[in-house]
């Protein structure tokens, strides 16, 4: 799968957003290794600590099918800039190793990364023993 067909993929997501409270409509496309597509959108709450962001929700859905080996995730936002994953969703995606990160507007100007440059070290000394 191309980046731009995991965009697109991103962009429908985003469409299914629910965010009354900020109305800013994130999407996420995350192509496992096995060629699966898992799509997510962000879910806010009144509570916004509560709000699920578009990666962890498609990071989820992958996990509750069976996948935790992926190839790359696509995020879609309507800014100018392409949006970046906020630190929990850095944390979490390294939790399931390093793999492409592209970020994106509507008009598909694109950043890309990878989660090991984007949260470094995640995994060191956390739980080494002394």
């Amino acid at each position: 799968m191309t980046d731009q067909e995991l965009i697109q993929r991103a962009i429908a997501a985003r469409l299914n957003a629910y965010a009354p409270y900020s109305n800013f409509q994130v999407g996420a496309a995350l192509l496992g290794k096995d060629g699966r597509v898992f799509t997510g959108c962000n879910v806010e709450n009144l509570s916004y600590g509560l709000t699920i962001c578009a990666e962890r929700n498609a990071i989820c859905a992958a996990v509750a099918a069976g996948v935790r080996k992926f190839a790359a995730i696509a995020i879609v936002a309507d800014t100018r800039e392409p949006i970046s994953p906020c630190g929990a969703c850095r944390q979490v995606m390294a939790e399931f190793g390093d793999f492409k990160i592209v970020c994106a507007t509507l008009d598909e100007t694109t950043f890309e990364s990878t989660v090991a440059a984007l949260l470094p070290r995640a995994k060191t000394g956390i739980l080494d023993k002394a």
